[in-house]
This record gives C-alpha cells, structure tokens and sequence, in this order.
C-alpha cells in the first residue's frame, strides 16, 4: 500500500493539470483583453498613474481579498488622476474570471 501513494499523488497531480493550465489560459486572456491596455504588456503600467505591478510594496502586495474587491468595484490609486472603473470596465466579467487574472497577476508581475 506505501509503495502505491506516490503513484496516486503522481496521477493526482497530472488529473489537476489541465484544470490549473485552463485557469492560467483564462487569466491571461482576462488580462490581454480588459486590463493591458492601461496596465500593459509588462504590467507596469503604460498611462499616467497606473499602478506599476512589478514594483515591491506596489499592488500586488495586497490581499487578495481587498484586490479582488478593487477589481470587481473599480479603484482609483491616491494621485492618480484615473480610475480603474469596476471589472476593469468588463461588466461581464465573472467572479471566477477575477480570481484567475488575479492569479496571472501574481503569476506573471510580481515582484521576486
């Protein structure tokens, strides 16, 4: 019986696979379509006072909790003379939709 869980965790982890890569899929497409217009390709941000995700102590070290609501109720950054308007202006984005581009966030921009 010991020998066969690490075969059962392998099989585990290759049924999660695709489930994460299609999640990844989503969040990158979320972002190309909604949010890289303001934030960019690079995610620091391509207008005036549009927070730069690379930078340490900058967005991403948020919660992911008050990020969330950022997104899906819209935030204007202290000094910035631009809104982000709720859902990134998307309103048909869903809540699943907002995890997943937070998650590609996180994956691609922030700070190492």
């Amino acid at each position: 019986m010991r020998a066969s869980l690490p075969l059962l965790a392998a099989c585990a982890g290759m049924a999660l696979a695709p489930a994460l890569a299609a999640a990844q899929d989503v969040g990158a497409a979320v972002y190309g379509r909604t949010c890289i217009a303001c934030h960019g390709a690079d995610g620091a941000g391509v207008l005036p006072g549009v927070p730069d995700f690379t930078q340490p102590g900058g967005p991403l070290s948020q919660t992911d909790a008050v990020l969330i609501e950022r997104i899906t109720k819209g935030y204007q950054s202290p000094g910035s003379p631009l809104a982000m308007p709720p859902k990134g202006g998307d309103p048909s984005l869903t809540d699943p939709q907002i995890r997943d581009v937070l998650a590609y966030l996180r994956r691609e921009f922030a700070p190492k």
